[in-house]
């Protein structure tokens, strides 16, 4: 199998402002996780119906998220307990270009995503600088309540569909830490997302997974980190994600070592 970067380059690019014509602020969603081991063989296959995005001849990217929540982590526990019209609230890096966000993510009753973003950074005193404060309260008000709570980063590649409103993001190369603590790396984990507008049955990505038997299956990378790293109590929801993981985890090694 080629490396991952002659793969890479095999497709037609696009650029970031091309992108712009599928932003999917507001979206359907579709997650599959399997092991990064499978890349090589998934991006092969998808390269005569995606362009990948491409930024200064990059085409793998890495991203630096710091999730905010409460003391008693709200947001964590909404997710927990399968609650609706539940938020997301992080600051995202993008190492590559050197761009921060602070970006709310809202699931809402009807199981579609909106997302909101303003370009801002960290404020390493205060969390947020006014205009982010303003953000915040804006959509959920709880910009004097937050704070940060887990870090994530991970390589992205991201693909658009050539003719057709969709995109693919693939993340590899995973790591969690607690903030300023310890950390953990998931170098086996391989996690791929859709986002459309309607419905994920006719997108040649989801068939060609189909074909390779990975089924969508849910996973918050905020809930998982704190798991891992956090000891975070109440993971009876999540069991069936850890088992999973093992699992993938276990495949990879013994792949290794063959």
């Amino acid at each position: 199998m080629e490396s991952l970067d002659n793969i890479l380059h095999s497709f037609a690019p696009i650029s970031l402002s091309e992108m712009d014509r599928v932003e999917l602020m507001n979206r359907k969603e579709t997650k599959f996780v399997f092991s990064a081991l499978r890349l090589p063989e998934i991006l092969q296959m998808a390269s005569k119906y995606y362009q990948v995005l491409e930024i200064d001849n990059i085409r793998s990217f890495l991203y630096h998220t710091t999730y905010l929540d409460t003391c008693d982590l709200k947001f964590y526990m909404h997710q927990f307990n399968g609650r609706l019209n539940r938020f997301k609230v992080r600051y995202r890096v993008y190492e590559s270009t050197g761009g921060s966000f602070l970006e709310i993510k809202h699931k809402t009753n009807k199981m579609r995503t909106v997302k909101w973003r303003i370009k801002n950074a960290i404020d390493k005193d205060t969390v947020f600088d006014t205009q982010a404060a303003d953000f915040v309260d804006k959509y959920i008000g709880e910009n004097k309540s937050l704070k940060p709570v887990l870090d994530n980063w991970f390589n992205r590649v991201t693909l658009v569909g050539i003719g057709f409103n969709e995109r693919v993001t693939l993340d590899f190369n995973m790591s969690f830490a607690e903030i300023e603590g310890k950390k953990i790396e998931l170098p086996y984990l391989a996690i791929a997302e859709m986002k459309y507008e309607k419905t994920a049955n006719s997108s040649p990505f989801f068939k060609l997974l189909k074909d390779l038997q990975i089924r969508p299956s849910g996973f918050s990378k905020y809930c998982m980190g704190n798991i891992l790293v956090n000891n975070t109590k109440k993971i009876n929801t999540f069991k069936s994600k850890l088992l999973t993981l093992n699992k993938i985890k276990n495949d990879y090694s013994h792949s290794a070592i063959a």
